[in-house]
């Protein structure tokens, strides 16, 4: 019998889409994207079994290859998409993954925020395999998050994917409060 895996789905356009347009309000620099192969390896540690990983990109323009062999260094195999100009080929290709995992004895980690995966989402959280989402808190999806059983990961806070801190506004655990990051 094989070991279980995680399926980690990376949507990649709504976590920069995200990260550029609402935390930054600008295109992210180098510097300030997510180190994804901390993603694969906090989910690793966190379920205690592999992580495989599929990043979903949105081609129909053009092929950015230094940043899928970059991906494929770091262990995802890309999933580089095309399809008409108003089609959400990338939404489209995570639903129908989603839709198959369902039919697999699998973990999966949805790494976005987006509202369309909620019926796959929902579907894959019956009780019989680990389910997971990562992004930014404060913009998960409410339809995501009423999901039950679904475990909710923070990409800087949880899985610590960023080398700087970003300039989010989070509400604070009391726990964790500490009055000097704020007065410095």
């Amino acid at each position: 019998m094989s070991e279980r895996n995680s399926w980690v789905l990376v949507d990649g356009e709504n976590i920069d889409a995200t990260l550029g347009g609402s935390i930054l309000g600008r295109r992210p620099q180098p510097e300030e994207r997510p180190r994804w192969d901390r993603l694969l390896g906090f989910v690793a540690d966190r379920w205690r079994q592999p992580a495989k990983g599929l990043f979903f990109l949105n081609a129909s323009d053009h092929l950015p290859m230094s940043f899928v062999q970059a991906l494929l260094a770091l262990g995802y195999r890309p999933v580089p998409l095309s399809g008409p100009s108003d089609a959400k080929v990338v939404d489209i290709a995570i639903q129908r993954t989603l839709r198959t995992l369902g039919e697999r004895d699998a973990d999966v980690v949805l790494v976005s925020h987006d509202r369309d995966f909620v019926a796959e989402t929902a579907a894959l959280a019956d009780g019989t395999r680990r389910i997971g989402l990562i992004g930014f808190q404060e913009f998960r999806s409410a339809e995501l998050a009423s999901i039950p059983g679904v475990e909710f990961f923070d990409l800087e806070y949880d899985v610590h994917a960023f080398d700087a801190q970003l300039p989010r506004v989070r509400i604070i655990p009391i726990d964790e409060f500490d009055p000097a990051y704020f007065l410095d």
